[in-house]
């Protein structure tokens, strides 16, 4: 069943699991910037863009990150496989969703500082039903945060596998994705690196 008669419920999904093997093993949800952690920056992101419920999954640190970040408010998900890349944690905050009755989960990366609320608010208000895959895009080329429908998410979760998260699944359904530009707003780096550093206030 896929109609929504009323409003969508989209609940925002934090993946803030990876270790920063890049970086030195310095978990990137213990980073800091503007005052505060990464973690926290991308939690009102979700929380001020209009998502919710809000989940986090943690994986690297996770005793620590919970004992600093500002979770209020959401549920966390500890992915003890976290080192097998990004799909094990998409699909243990999918699965965490489950039985919510969120119809949409949108996606946020920890390692995106350049992306705030406003970009989350123009990707969930695309939102449609259970069915909708939506995306940020930066000129063109597609980007984060990503919503998935809970319609689809069975299928995200066969694929989400090593650190590929859902590469595979957007880019065999890349013609039903609604692109929402949001270069005006957001910019969508990643830090990886210990040049990306920069990046951080």
């Amino acid at each position: 069943m896929t109609s929504t008669p009323h409003a969508p419920v989209v609940a925002g999904l934090l993946l803030a699991a990876g270790g920063g093997r890049r970086l030195g093993g310095r978990p990137k949800a213990l980073l800091e910037h503007r005052g505060g952690l990464l973690a926290d920056h991308a939690v009102r992101s979700l929380r001020e863009g209009g998502c919710g419920p809000l989940h986090v999954v943690l994986g690297a640190a996770a005793g620590e990150v919970r004992a600093r970040a500002a979770l209020d408010g959401c549920a966390v998900t500890v992915n003890e496989e976290w080192t097998e890349g990004m799909g094990s944690s998409l699909r243990a905050g999918l699965g965490a969703l489950a039985d919510t009755g969120a119809d949409a989960a949108l996606v946020l990366l920890v390692d995106q500082p350049g992306i705030d609320a406003r970009a989350v608010a123009r990707v969930r208000a695309a939102c449609r039903d259970r069915t909708s895959l939506v995306a940020a895009s930066y000129a063109g080329e597609r980007g984060h945060p990503v919503l998935f429908g809970a319609d689809l998410w069975a299928d995200i979760v066969a694929g989400a596998v090593g650190d590929q998260g859902a590469r595979a699944y957007l880019r065999a359904h890349r013609d039903a994705i609604t692109l929402v530009e949001c270069a005006d707003v957001a910019q969508a780096y990643d830090i990886d690196t210990p040049e990306d550093l920069t990046h951080l206030e």
